[in-house]
């Protein structure tokens, strides 16, 4: 069997990981052969790739970022028949019998549709927002939530030495983990979710408590929250997945802030980016590799039209449509733990 590899969406620390487990699993195990794809789907459709061995992958397992690189090519935009159709194209002219598509909700997607019009693929989850159902857990996101975290353990000194109101907005787009874990790890103050409304007054009352205890506030809200009610958006322009690039909820909130609280320093930190890169952490090896290794085995069965899924403490194969018809969200029995707490 000769099987492509590309890594779609996002980067994120751990998919070098996931390319490494499966590449060492299907040549030793299955006398599987292996190419990579470059940039995602932009390599599949344009037959862009590259060679993929056992010497090539073996370094990788520290390395952040993807080396077969990604971009946000939908190759069904035009269409789901003729996207199809091209991959179909291209796969054969390359001699590539299935295809392991690593990636989020917009990736796997696509992964499903071509599943369901008889292409041989499976799946690993990869987001650091950890917003697919059908997993508990997806690597990236313990990498991203402890950088996060090392943040705000920093702008807390350097606030507390100025009196000041430190501001961190993470990603998450619309699920709020990566802000709910960071809030909690790092002792925030006020963390602001898009799950739920945002009560601006509160906000104020409770920067104005932590301050009269002679404390710097520490406020961390994802990208997501709404603000003004909506979501702050930084791009207007939808991507090939129809998604607008999400930014500016830490500068409303601060502007909000310094109307409820007259006087006061104030300064936003934007993680970004930065929660993307760098290098996986240990867990964000393991289940990266527990990830390759369970999707090659899904090949060898021929147990397609899967995604390797950790449930609990296992993991295994669910359906692809299963992990991206709804979104992961933070349910309100995560939210109720904290609620009404002044940390």
């Amino acid at each position: 069997m000769r099987v492509g590899i590309l890594t779609g969406g996002g980067d994120c620390p751990g998919l070098n990981a996931v390319v490494r487990a499966a590449v060492i699993a299907g040549t030793q195990r299955h006398g599987m052969e292996f190419v990579g794809f470059v940039d995602g789907w932009r390599g599949v459709l344009d037959g862009e790739t590259v060679p993929l061995d056992e010497a090539t992958v073996r370094p990788l397992l520290t390395v952040g970022g993807t080396v077969l690189g990604s971009s946000r090519t939908n190759p069904l935009k035009d269409g789901v028949e003729q996207g199809v159709a091209r991959v179909r194209s291209q796969l054969s002219a390359l001699g590539v019998d299935a295809l392991l598509a690593i990636g989020g909700e917009d990736t796997l997607g696509v992964a499903t549709a071509l599943h369901e019009a008889g292409v041989p693929v499976v799946g690993a989850p990869k987001t650091i927002d950890d917003d697919l159902s059908a997993t508990d857990a997806t690597f990236g996101f313990d990498t991203a939530v402890q950088t996060a975290v090392d943040a705000c353990d920093r702008l807390r000194t350097t606030g507390a030495s100025h009196h000041r109101a430190m501001i961190v907005e993470v990603m998450g787009r619309h699920a709020g983990w990566i802000a709910l874990h960071t809030g909690m790890a790092a002792g925030a103050h006020v963390t602001l979710l898009p799950e739920a409304d945002v009560d601006l007054d509160a906000v104020g009352a409770t920067v104005r408590e932590v301050l009269a205890r002679g404390e710097a506030p520490l406020v961390v809200v994802s990208e997501g929250a709404k603000v003004h009610g909506a979501e702050a958006v930084k791009n207007s322009p939808r991507d090939a997945f129809g998604h607008v690039q999400l930014g500016g909820a830490g500068d409303a909130l601060e502007h909000e802030i310094a109307a409820r609280v007259p006087g006061l320093s104030t300064r936003v930190t934007v993680l970004g980016h930065l929660l993307r890169g760098g290098t996986p952490s240990a867990a964000d090896r393991i289940l990266a590799t527990r990830f390759g290794l369970s999707a090659i085995e899904a090949l060898a069965a021929g147990n397609l039209g899967t995604m390797a899924s950790l449930h609990g403490v296992d993991v295994v194969q669910v359906p692809l449509a299963d992990a991206t018809g709804v979104l992961r969200t933070v349910p309100d029995s995560r939210r109720a733990e904290t609620a009404g707490l002044h940390w």
